[in-house]
């Protein structure tokens, strides 16, 4: 039998099958007499001091096992607990409504869990893990109903669960859990971030796996394909021995590659970057060989709150990056990106019938001034610090790139009134997502200083189809060759006018697509902190002039799959490092 999901960290595992049942906290509403109000309220905060030293203590260990970088969703995950929009708005439950401390804490974090899985970004509907790990420890503590270890198991095996916590991911045992798998849950969960970082293979997603697989079953699970075969059969189980063994020795060969730059056989230097969220992202991106930052998306420091970060709030975090990744370092920090999929609450957007194609990202921001100033006030004071670049997402047209850029130089002119220093020479660039600035790229390239290709919305508006649509799934083709003539064209119009281009959507980091963005002459690849050492050990085996022949290929084919299927059969490294 086989399951399939989603590849979440690459390997493979083989052993018996442990199901872990899921432990949940049922909850019920009790109202609560006035007079024990006060002590109700201290109950919830004393159960939260008890979670915070908890997770102080899983710090600690998963900085002593892991490194400082991962300990760092902890010390998320024990500011999210000091965070009186989360916290404090549960003792305000308790205290207004009466209510006991659990039901208080369960209805402020489902609120913001609905908040965030109702996004279209994945990354940030992951987000609502945190929330939901942080609020079920605290429950625990409520309740004395505490979860079971996972690091007591007697040999390795194959885990199960319906979902595993960042917490009870830094628990696992690597010499005890071989791999692991869940029902929800993808690729940008911090379980499964940390599952790539710890080298334990995973595939989330997969539904109901819990209730079809049994304990003790035999398991074989495909972390590079996001598949599980259960009680496989003789030839199979040796096949995929020899392939954990190669897959192996080939890990131990690329962390080789971390310190190495990103230059080609035939000496042509590219730069490997990652994506980030927050802060604690950037030592992610660090540990795993980032030249730097391509793309900071700055709507995380917004959301999960009822109001707007301020300008110290936002210049500290600009400024922990540049710390974090060292002054020389590039960090390209996006403006604000909100709308869409990703509502803020606080700002009360109007409901669209269509909000991908409305009110959203740039279009606020020279809407509303005042917030856009806010955050640039903060980016460029933080750009004294090191190599920050600023970019702009959802531009469409001239005029707007020309409105904001009036915007930033009234508030230079702001900063130079008041003596505060900033880099006068910080690089400006956009996005390009829209097919329309795709198309007038040339025009564009003479007002900026670079173009980062944003894929995940420049497919789905090039090919009109919603990529979370499943519907129309099959239309989100990053290698369709009207997506690539788009690249090509966007890459050219830099390099025409002396700019640069990057990418930071998901194409940046996929192997088959490396060889033809090589061919394309893209100069940036921005991706997830975990693809780049993969990425380099790529780009390091290929001749970029050869490629360009490759490209020229690609964009005379009619389909997606036959693009693919060219690259695989004249650059074979790529598969290779697929497996």
């Amino acid at each position: 039998m086989q399951l399939k999901g989603i590849a979440a960290a690459s390997g493979y595992a083989i052993g018996p099958a442990f199901i872990m049942q899921e432990q949940t906290t049922v909850v019920e509403r009790k109202q609560i007499a006035a007079a024990d109000v006060d002590a109700e309220a201290t109950r919830l905060q004393q159960a939260v001091n008890q979670a915070m030293a908890e997770l102080e203590q899983i710090k600690e260990d998963t900085a002593a096992k892991l490194g400082e970088h991962h300990a760092e969703i902890f010390a998320t995950h024990i500011l999210v607990l000091q965070d009186e929009e989360f916290i404090g708005q549960a003792i305000e439950k308790v205290r207004s409504e009466a209510v006991n401390a659990e039901f208080a804490l369960q209805e402020v974090t489902q609120q913001l869990i609905d908040i965030f899985t109702s996004m279209d970004n994945e990354y940030m509907r992951e987000r609502a893990s945190d929330f939901r790990d942080v609020s079920q420890r605290v429950l625990s503590v409520l309740t004395g109903k505490r979860n079971a270890s996972l690091s007591d198991f007697h040999e390795a095996v194959v885990l199960f669960a319906h979902d595993l916590t960042p917490s009870d991911t830094a628990t696992l045992d690597r010499s005890k859990v071989a791999g692991f798998a869940t029902n929800i849950g993808g690729r940008t969960s911090h379980s499964a971030i940390m599952a790539r970082s710890m080298e334990i293979p995973a595939v989330v997603g997969l539904q109901s796996a819990t209730e079809t697989v049994k304990d003790g079953d035999m398991i074989i699970l495909d972390g590079a394909k996001g598949i599980i075969l259960v009680n496989p059969d003789a030839e199979t189980l040796s096949t995929y021995e020899q392939m954990k063994a190669k897959f192996e020795k080939r890990q131990e060969e690329m962390k080789l590659y971390k310190e190495k730059p990103s230059i080609t056989a035939d000496g042509h230097e590219v730069e490997l970057v990652a994506n980030i969220g927050n802060p604690q992202d950037a030592l992610g991106a660090r540990n795993n060989g980032a030249e730097g930052v391509g793309l900071f998306r700055t709507e995380f420091l917004y959301m999960g709150r009822d109001s707007f970060p301020t300008e110290e709030e936002q210049y500290h975090s600009y400024s922990t990056v540049v710390e974090t990744l060292g002054a020389d370092k590039p960090v390209v920090i996006r403006t604000l990106d909100i709308g869409g999929d990703k509502e803020l609450p606080y700002l009360e957007l109007p409901k669209e019938m269509n909000p991908f194609l409305g009110y959203r990202a740039i279009r606020i921001c020279l809407d509303r001034k005042d917030l856009f100033k806010t955050q640039l006030r903060a980016i460029l004071r933080a750009s004294a610090h090191g190599n920050i670049k600023l970019m702009y997402p959802m531009i469409s047209t001239l005029a707007e790139l020309r409105a904001a850029n009036e915007i930033l130089k009234e508030t230079q002119a702001e900063l130079d009134a008041e003596g505060i220093a900033y880099n006068k020479n910080m690089e400006v660039g956009m996005m390009i997502e829209v097919p329309a600035a795709a198309i007038i790229a040339d025009q564009l390239a003479k007002e900026v200083d670079f173009f980062s290709i944003g894929t995940n919305d420049l497919v789905q508006y090039t090919m009109a189809a919603d990529r979370m649509n499943e519907k129309v799934s099959h239309l989100t083709q990053p290698f369709n060759p009207a997506v690539l003539r788009l690249i090509r064209m966007v890459i050219d119009a830099a390099h025409k006018e002396g700019k640069w281009a990057g990418m930071c959507g998901e194409m940046a980091g996929n192997l088959t697509a490396i060889p033809v963005l090589l061919g394309l002459g893209l100069d940036e690849f921005s991706m997830s902190a975990s693809s780049v050492l993969p990425a380099r050990v790529l780009i390091n085996r290929l001749n970029r002039d050869e490629l360009k022949q490759l490209a020229e290929e690609a964009l005379m084919m009619e389909h997606e799959e036959d693009i693919q299927r060219l690259v695989h059969e004249r650059v074979p490294a790529v598969q290779e490092l697929m497996l």
